[in-house]
C-alpha cells in the first residue's frame, strides 16, 4: 500500500509551485468553498459567473473563463514525500452551459484529498476574503499565512523557496527570474500582499526580510487576528441559497429593506441578474449614484 503524503501545516498544494492568474485563483477558491466531505467522487460543481463577480467585484466573461480553465487543466501539481512523487491535474471535465451564465466542473479524483486538506486551513470567511483580493500574489501569500493563523509568525522562508512557490523563479533555471532586485520584490509583491490581506481579510500581516551576510536571504511573515468587517458568504449552503444571501446583503447596502420589494426582487431571476450587475457597476464606478443608488436600481427594474 502506497504511503499517504502527510498534509498538515505545510499543505502540499499550498506549497506547490504554480502560477495562477487572479481569474484562475478566483475559480480555485470558489471551488474550495463548494467542497463537502460527503460529496460523491464524481460530484459536479456549478459556478455561476455572476456569483463570482458579486463576491470579487471583478467581471469575467466566458472567453476569459474558458481560457482560465483550459490553462488550469493543463497545469500540473507536484506532490512528493519520502517514498513517492506524484503528478496531479485539477479537472476531469469542465462544461460551459450556454445561455445560463454558469459552468460545471468535475475534479480529477486523485487531487480531491489534497483540496479537502487545503480547505481545512480556511474558514468560510477566509475563503470569502481570498476572493476579495485582486493581486494573485496577495491571494497566494494569504493561502500561505492562513496555515499559520494560530501562530504569531510563519516559519522562515528562504527567498528562493518563496519565489519558486510564487512562480517568480524557475528551480531549473530555464525561465528568467522576476523581481531579482529586493526593492522590486517588496514593491511588486510583498507590500501589495501585506496591504491587501490586512485591508480585506481577518488577518493583519507584515513581513521581515532577513539577511545572510550583507544580502537579504529569507522572509518571515508576522500575523495578528483582526475582527472581520462583514459577514461571510454561507458557503456551506447550496449555491442558490448563497446567491440569495448575497443578494439580500446587496439590497440592504442599497437601503432596500421593504419586505415586498425584497421578496419581488429575490423571486425574479431577471431582477437578481440586474442586482448583481448593478452592484458590480457601482463598485467599478461604471454607474454614478452617490445620492440614492437604491432608488436608481428600483427605477432600472421598473419597480419605481
Amino acid at each position: 500500500m502506497e504511503p499517504t503524503p502527510v498534509v498538515r501545516q505545510h499543505n502540499a498544494i499550498t506549497q506547490a509551485r504554480y502560477d495562477y492568474t487572479a481569474c484562475q485563483l478566483d475559480i480555485f477558491f470558489y471551488l474550495l468553498s463548494r467542497l463537502r466531505r460527503d460529496d460523491a467522487p464524481d460530484q459536479e460543481y456549478t459556478i455561476y459567473v455572476k456569483d463570482v463577480e458579486a463576491l470579487t467585484g471583478r467581471q469575467w466573461n466566458y472567453q476569459q473563463l474558458r481560457e482560465a480553465t483550459a490553462d488550469m487543466g493543463s497545469r500540473m501539481f507536484e506532490v512528493e514525500n519520502e517514498r513517492t512523487y506524484q503528478q496531479l491535474w485539477m479537472f476531469q471535465r469542465v462544461e460551459y452551459i450556454k445561455g445560463k451564465g454558469c459552468l460545471q466542473i468535475q475534479l480529477a479524483a486523485p487531487i480531491r484529498p489534497f483540496l479537502f486538506n487545503l480547505k481545512e486551513n480556511f474558514t468560510s470567511y477566509q475563503l470569502h476574503s481570498a476572493l476579495k483580493l485582486s493581486s494573485k500574489y496577495a491571494k497566494r501569500i494569504y493561502q500561505l499565512v492562513s496555515q499559520w493563523k494560530d501562530k504569531a509568525t510563519t516559519r522562515t522562508y528562504p527567498l528562493d523557496e518563496l519565489k519558486q512557490m510564487l512562480h517568480l523563479k524557475d528551480p531549473k533555471g530555464k525561465e528568467p527570474e522576476l523581481f531579482q532586485n529586493i526593492s522590486q520584490l517588496k514593491a511588486r509583491v510583498l507590500d501589495i500582499a501585506v496591504r491587501q490581506v490586512s485591508e480585506h481579510t481577518d488577518l493583519k500581516i507584515d513581513y521581515q526580510l532577513l539577511k545572510k551576510g550583507r544580502a537579504y536571504d529569507a522572509v518571515r511573515f508576522t500575523i495578528a487576528r483582526q475582527q472581520p468587517q462583514q459577514l461571510p458568504i454561507p458557503f456551506e449552503q447550496p449555491a442558490e441559497d448563497a446567491r440569495a444571501f448575497t443578494a439580500r446583503q446587496h439590497l440592504e447596502t442599497l437601503g432596500i429593506t421593504q419586505p415586498h420589494l425584497v421578496a419581488t426582487i429575490l423571486g425574479d431571476t431577471k431582477h437578481l441578474d440586474q442586482l448583481f450587475k448593478f452592484t458590480y457597476q457601482l463598485k467599478t464606478e461604471k454607474v454614478k449614484a452617490t445620492k440614492n443608488p437604491g432608488g436608481l436600481f428600483l427605477k432600472i427594474c421598473g419597480l419605481r
